[in-house]
């Protein structure tokens, strides 16, 4: 009964948790890593609309949601970078777009970089993917450490718009930031000082101004996580780029302008 539960696939053995919607050419939509997080907690509100027009696949990236945590796994670029191949691999996908949030935008760019020929199009928001000094708001999100009050006060970093940020939402994120494995695996992902989990997730600016692939690049002005000047940097870096930036919008850009946001991925995809 749980709608963050999908379909399942060993994925260079890591039992992978994701969701599979539309047909058409694939785009694969890579989740945040705020605690609690799932593919269909971040995209849930996505997933349905985009893929009216094209195939949506959104997996759990392993440590998070309801994929596998294998034991001893040391979390970091390089193991999310390999299961995201395995898993088109298991899939039987040779080429898709990407659309990432955040970390899914900083693994995303990476792919890219790493394998061009298995990407069309890239979708960054709210992306990190180049290095900027930690903000307040990154290092209290990958520093969570669980309770009802300290998840409310996350919500309202990442939202905006304070009709979002409700007790409701709160008891949701925090009851998924409690169950088994959950906290175990976050906490070990960007352990202090955070800014070397920043630096991780980052590509060479060189590697990303050679990228071939057109890309759209969305921000939130607001956004109190991810700075909006580093999607301004992957704008001026990236070739084929374009930015749009919204105002009176937080790190949430996909729930704060839900409408827009599929409007422009599904155009531009």
């Amino acid at each position: 009964m749980n709608p963050e539960l999908g379909k399942s696939v060993n994925a260079g053995g890591i039992l992978t948790n994701y969701h599979d919607q539309g047909e058409g050419f694939p785009a694969v939509l890579i989740h945040g890593s705020g605690p609690g997080v799932s593919a269909w907690a971040n995209w849930r509100l996505n997933i349905g609309p985009l893929a009216a027009q094209r195939r949506v696949i959104a997996p759990d990236m392993v440590g998070f949601g309801f994929t596998e945590r294998p034991a001893g796994a040391v979390y970091g670029k390089a193991l999310w970078l390999q299961h995201l191949a395995d898993f088109l691999d298991a899939l039987g996908l040779d080429q898709v777009d990407l659309v990432g949030n955040s970390f899914g935008g900083g693994l995303a760019l990476a792919f890219a970089i790493r394998h061009p020929a298995r990407v069309r199009r890239l979708v960054l928001m709210g992306s990190v993917g180049v290095s900027f000094p930690i903000t307040a708001g990154l290092d209290a999100v990958w520093g969570y450490q669980p309770s009802i009050e300290t998840m409310r006060s996350l919500l309202d970093i990442f939202a905006y718009d304070r009709a979002l940020v409700n007790d409701e939402l709160a008891q949701l994120r925090y009851q998924a930031s409690i169950r088994p494995g959950f906290q175990e695996s976050f906490s070990a992902m960007f352990p202090a000082p955070r800014q070397a989990g920043v630096d991780g997730l980052a590509s060479a600016e060189e590697e990303i101004a050679k990228l071939p692939h057109e890309a759209l690049v969305i921000h939130g002005r607001e956004d109190q996580v991810i700075p909006p000047e580093a999607s301004l940097r992957l704008f001026n870096l990236l070739p084929k780029a374009e930015l749009h930036m919204f105002g009176r919008c937080g790190h949430w850009t996909q729930i704060e302008h839900t409408d827009r946001f599929n409007q422009l991925v599904s155009e531009f995809l």
